[in-house]
């Protein structure tokens, strides 16, 4: 009872930079008692594949001391194409018994052989009928888990669990928002080269997929039409540079491939009958606050359409943000926070 209170430290990985957040469990909640965002990763991380090896030991090594955070065991995620999560149905079984049967169903629906793959499932209605029950598949490429684990463990770190991004964010949502019972809601995390998708109702993660759309593309995009340097397209996204640039069109242009996905993924669960329609978008990462980003989505679906702010319900400690913006700075952490909070 009266010994130290035992953190939980989340590590996101992100192909843009490192972010990092602590948070306390006690007897009043979850407290966020530290937090860092390393400096910019240059194309050391590419679709959730580690290609520079050294920059993100030691951008996960500078994070860690900088911020001084002690607690060596963390909660780290992946994302990208060689994860997959989907929905399946299967024989009903006990969670004893569907261990053994899993790997023979994931042979059914994942593109990789199975000998390659990590699985873990979760039961997410055991009785769809009188035979059938309802699973929540995940599985990832081996190689890319035991790299992941690796660089984690390579900076002075154990990885005491490897979640997935989408299932952070929603863990990090659920516990800052009141989501209404049958409310549909697409979460959207747009980072630098990947947009989690992960469409949730009553909790359940309907629809998942990670999007080959980022704040690159936008970079890219601006780049391109002003012939501009990636640092003053960069300026510009942040609302930085003058008004040279049209950025607000760039990025509607760029978010419609975005809409084109959600809108294919509410066709899906629509021909499934599991929602005829989504309620409410949030949107979290680094490019959540984009000029126009959030107008066009709202206008575009014709749902309400909010920035996340994964810190609404936590306490914190005082100043941790350094006189910034919570509002600024949490949207980014939102990956973070939600492995925190395991």
């Amino acid at each position: 009872m009266f010994g130290k209170k035992k953190s939980v430290v989340g590590l996101d990985i992100g192909s843009s930079s490192i972010k990092v957040a602590e948070v306390v469990r006690d007897r009043t909640g979850d407290r966020l008692v530290n937090y860092g965002i390393s400096e910019p990763l240059s194309e050391a991380i590419v679709d959730g594949e580690i290609m520079d090896r050294q920059m993100v030991h030691e951008a996960i090594t500078n994070l860690m001391e900088s911020r001084q955070i002690r607690n060596k065991q963390v909660v780290t995620a992946v994302s990208g194409r060689a994860v997959i999560v989907k929905k399946i149905l299967m024989d009903r079984l006990t969670e004893e018994d569907a261990k053994e049967a899993i790997q023979w169903e994931a042979e059914q629906h994942v593109p990789y052989d199975i000998n390659d793959v990590s699985l873990d499932f979760q039961i997410i209605n055991p009785n769809v009928d009188a035979k059938k029950m309802q699973v929540l598949l995940v599985a990832a490429k081996k190689d890319m888990i035991a790299n992941h684990a690796d660089i984690v463990r390579e900076a002075g770190l154990q990885p005491a669990i490897i979640d997935v991004d989408s299932f952070a964010i929603q863990n990090a949502v659920e516990a800052n928002y009141d989501l209404a019972p049958g409310e549909t809601v697409a979460l959207l995390n747009i980072g630098a080269e990947i947009t989690n998708l992960n469409i949730v109702r009553d909790q359940v993660p309907h629809f998942t997929k990670d999007l080959s759309v980022g704040s690159n593309s936008f970079v890219e995009n601006i780049q391109r039409r002003h012939n501009v340097s990636q640092s003053d397209a960069l300026s510009a996204l942040r609302g930085l540079s003058g008004g040279d640039i049209d950025v607000e069109s760039i990025v509607q242009a760029t978010c419609e491939d975005l809409s084109t996905q959600i809108d294919r993924a509410v066709a899906y669960l629509r021909s499934a009958g599991d929602a005829e329609r989504i309620d409410r978008i949030l949107v979290s990462g680094g490019s959540a606050r984009v000029p126009g980003l959030a107008d066009f989505l709202g206008q575009r679906h014709q749902v309400p359409v909010d920035v996340v702010i994964p810190v609404s319900k936590l306490s914190m400690e005082p100043g941790l943000f350094n006189g910034e913006s919570p509002e600024t700075v949490a949207p980014i952490l939102t990956v973070a926070i939600g492995l925190a909070l395991r």
